[in-house]
């Protein structure tokens, strides 16, 4: 994997503290939650705004048998805009871009 930014280092630690034990180690999943590493989650199919909503205010299950995912009120906007960077820098080294989303 390609050297993550300052700002995706930073992310990966919240996102281990935050994140890691529903969504799995460097975004993989896990029996609890989804892998963020998965085409499904490109910029074009949930954008940025989508991770902000999800900490904010949960998810209801759509796309995963895993159930709801609930809001995440100790995990700071700021915070997530860092583990957004790392998700996003993670996927990019594992060929995951945009794609236009086509209903």
């Amino acid at each position: 994997m390609p050297e993550l930014s300052s700002e995706a280092r930073v992310g990966q630690v919240l996102f281990n503290d935050n994140c890691a034990a529903c969504h799995g180690d460097r975004a993989s999943g896990t029996d609890k939650g989804p892998p963020l590493i998965h085409d499904i989650y490109n910029p074009g199919h949930h954008s940025d705004a989508a991770f902000f909503l999800a900490a904010a205010n949960g998810v209801r299950q759509h796309h995963w048998p895993y159930g709801d995912m609930p809001k995440q009120d100790h995990v700071t906007r700021v915070e997530v805009e860092k583990i957004v960077q790392y998700v996003r820098e993670l996927q990019t080294a594992n060929g995951i871009t945009y794609k236009q989303h086509n209903m």
